[in-house]
């Protein structure tokens, strides 16, 4: 496995992935409804390409996209999604290095994200603080997430 920057060809993959994530990997912290409110639908490969657009993105590569970080250049870790099936692999793992790599480069004091439940105890092993517990409303249905940063410099 490779990690390296977005290329457009990855758009479609990665809408996939995210799609995946959602319904399949966070299926045990939210309720059927939560998830397909949260993604409704797959995102086409130019719907994604333009949710990508502005953001610096990490991929976890093999033979093909396993898994990607998106951040904005705030420091806000937008986007952070792996293929159910290579969960606990390493891949998480290695794009928040990079993550983290980049933020170091910047300059940034520290990072945020708005984590999953799914991907709550993910980040707290790699050194996140958990800020505040926050329920947002997607297409009428509640969804309860996690505002969290990392300070750069721990």
């Amino acid at each position: 496995m490779i990690i390296r920057a977005y290329q457009p060809e990855d758009a479609d993959a990665l809408a996939q992935i995210f799609f995946d994530a959602v319904r399949i990997g966070a299926a045990a912290h939210y309720s059927t409804d939560q998830l397909a409110a949260w993604a409704p639908l797959r995102p086409s490969a130019q719907v994604w390409s333009a949710r990508l657009e502005g953001l610096t993105t990490w991929v976890a590569v093999t033979d093909r996209p396993l898994g990607f970080m998106s951040m904005r250049g705030d420091g806000y870790l937008d986007l952070a999604f792996v293929a159910p099936e290579q969960r606990g692999r390493g891949l998480g793992h290695a794009l928040h290095a990079a993550v983290l790599a980049e933020a170091r480069t910047r300059a940034l004091p520290r990072l945020t994200v708005e984590a999953s439940l799914a991907a709550h105890s993910f980040f707290v092993r790699l050194g996140w603080q958990e800020i505040a517990r926050q329920t947002l409303e997607r297409h009428g249905q509640q969804i309860e997430n996690f505002r969290m940063q990392r300070i750069i410099g721990q």
